[in-house]
């Protein structure tokens, strides 16, 4: 099994997903049941997570079919198998492209109203308004881009296409951009450490709150700077979509990198513990919080951990770059 074996496995979880996430918020909205306000929210933080090695492997994908690495030229497909459209796979990369954006912008909006939630003991107006338009969006682009992506292979369903291709699709000429202007992969690759920074920081005092350490703050307390930490994860993804997009053949045939999006999937799984369930938030100052908590924040520690060394480690144990 490879890259694209696992794209053509999961590529279709984040339109269900999505299709299942918005359903729930509907009925919580009109039943006005916050439990299913709460599961909607969940599924649509996950379908984000999801959704980040979807995007991945279709690019290992996109090689099997063209059998040749990505790269940033306009011939970036020289050699497709029988009966594959360059055209209908840069249409594909495209759609994609966009319902990717949509979707994580989407689960950030999401994992901040379960955070919302848990302080005020309510989903705030605006908060779940944002969420159901960019959630439709996010559903209509993806929905997009899995019907072209079934247009690559089955040409009985493919349209007759006529037009042709109008250039590279926009990640590929915003890796160019990256790869080809001096000082934005220098200046990606400072905001990256920040982002690191700030993630990394902040979750570290949250779990060693629950280990045991700054006993005199309660965990509700600590738990207020957990959206500085989601901030560093979104200036990382965003500037890690850069370095990805720059150099794609990097990442997909690095071993190294696979386990570090495995590591990061764990630990958005994990941020969710320290989001929705009771154990940690009962833990007042001067409290020990119970052996679950403690296990689960030493898991923390341990993925964080992994997908720091995992993203130094890319060079050298991966032969990339």
């Amino acid at each position: 099994m490879n890259l694209a074996h696992i794209h053509l496995l999961i590529n279709h979880f984040p339109t269900v997903g999505n299709v299942i996430a918005l359903g729930l918020l509907l009925f919580g909205i009109f039943g006005k049941s916050n439990e299913l306000k709460q599961a909607s929210l969940v599924v649509f933080f996950g379908i984000a997570l999801l959704t980040i090695p979807t995007y991945v492997t279709g690019n290992a994908a996109q090689d099997s079919v063209c059998r040749s690495p990505i790269n940033t030229a306009a011939t970036d497909c020289p050699s497709p198998l029988p009966g594959v459209s360059v055209t209908t796979i840069h249409d594909h990369e495209s759609a994609a492209f966009e319902a990717f954006g949509f979707m994580q912008l989407t689960g950030f909006l999401a994992w901040l109203g379960l955070w919302q939630y848990r302080r005020m003991s309510r989903l705030p107006n605006w908060n779940l308004s944002a969420i159901l338009l960019l959630a439709a969006v996010s559903l209509a682009l993806m929905t997009r881009a899995a019907l072209i992506g079934g247009q690559i292979h089955h040409t009985e369903v493919r349209d007759v296409q006529t037009a042709v291709d109008a250039g590279r699709p926009l990640a590929r000429r915003i890796g160019a951009f990256v790869v080809g202007t001096k000082w934005v992969w220098p200046t990606c690759e400072t905001l990256h450490f920040v982002g690191l920074s700030l993630l990394f920081g902040i979750a570290a005092l949250v779990d060693l709150r629950i280990l045991g350490m700054m006993r005199r703050l309660s965990f509700r307390a600590v738990h207020r700077l957990m959206p500085w930490s989601i901030m560093g994860f979104g200036i990382n993804m965003i500037t890690g979509f850069f370095f990805f997009v720059g150099a794609p053949q990097q990442y997909t045939s690095n071993p190294v990198f696979h386990w570090k999006l495995i590591l990061m999937m764990l630990a958005g799984i994990n941020v969710l513990y320290f989001t929705i369930f009771d154990e940690a938030w009962v833990v007042d100052a001067d409290e020990d919080a119970p052996f679950t908590a403690k296990a689960v924040a030493a898991t923390a520690l341990f993925l964080v951990v992994g997908v720091l060394y995992c993203g130094r480690m890319l060079p050298f144990l991966g032969n990339a770059f």
